[in-house]
């Protein structure tokens, strides 16, 4: 890729996504949208501090902006990443492949290659779900006038998550047989996806209370 794709204008972005090309795809497409929640709960946390409901709350903000900000960058950095992996594990399948020895190199060069495309999805959806979570404790002080955008940023954050949990499932499936990775990532998949409907409602519960 000759631009890094978080430079990119989001209509360039977005036309990207939309061609015929594999790279960019929906791992990418996944962690962004769980940057874009990470930036709407850094967001409120700075529209909450300073305002009466934050009084004395004052270490919890601090503590929800750094995470907020340092969740939003490894997500971008996820963008890019999750692009560069696969886009290795296309250029690993084009290997040629006419002797032993160039079979082997290319069946070595797929199964690195596959394993950073799992990865590292599991990667964006373990950030992604920390989104669900800074958002729920923020909930209880959020300035009310800003409060809608939690549940925004907490659905983004979700849908991240179940976005990027696909994408590690079709990878591991590409994995040797004997490949340890396939069962603990398959085994954090299944835990990450079994809590996410309570965690997403909590969050859009509590906001909808805030609401009324």
């Amino acid at each position: 890729m000759d631009q890094r794709l978080t430079d990119l204008p989001i209509r360039d972005f977005v036309a990207r996504l939309a061609t015929g090309s594999p790279v960019p795809g929906g791992g990418s497409a996944a962690a962004l949208a769980g940057a874009l929640g990470a930036a709407l709960v850094h967001m409120v946390v700075e529209l909450t501090s300073g305002r009466p409901a934050a009084e004395g709350h004052e270490d919890l903000l601090a503590d929800l902006r750094l995470a907020a900000a340092t969740t939003q960058s490894e997500l971008l950095r996820l963008v890019e990443v999750d692009a560069a992996a696969y886009d290795a594990v296309i250029r690993g399948r084009r290997l040629p492949r006419d002797t032993e020895r160039e079979r082997e190199a290319r069946r070595v060069a797929i199964d690195a290659a596959t394993r950073d495309a799992t990865r590292i999805p599991l990667e964006t959806a373990r950030h992604a779900a920390t989104v669900i979570d800074l958002a729920e404790r923020l909930v209880p002080i959020a300035n009310r006038n800003a409060i809608s955008d939690l549940a925004v940023g907490a659905q983004l954050a979700a849908t991240a998550v179940r976005g990027a949990t696909h994408n590690v499932r079709i990878n591991v499936a590409f994995l040797p047989d004997d490949e340890p990775l396939r069962g603990s990532a398959l085994a954090e998949v299944e835990r990450l996806l079994a809590e996410l409907p309570d965690r997403e409602h909590a969050v859009v519960a509590a906001v909808e209370e805030r609401m009324a």
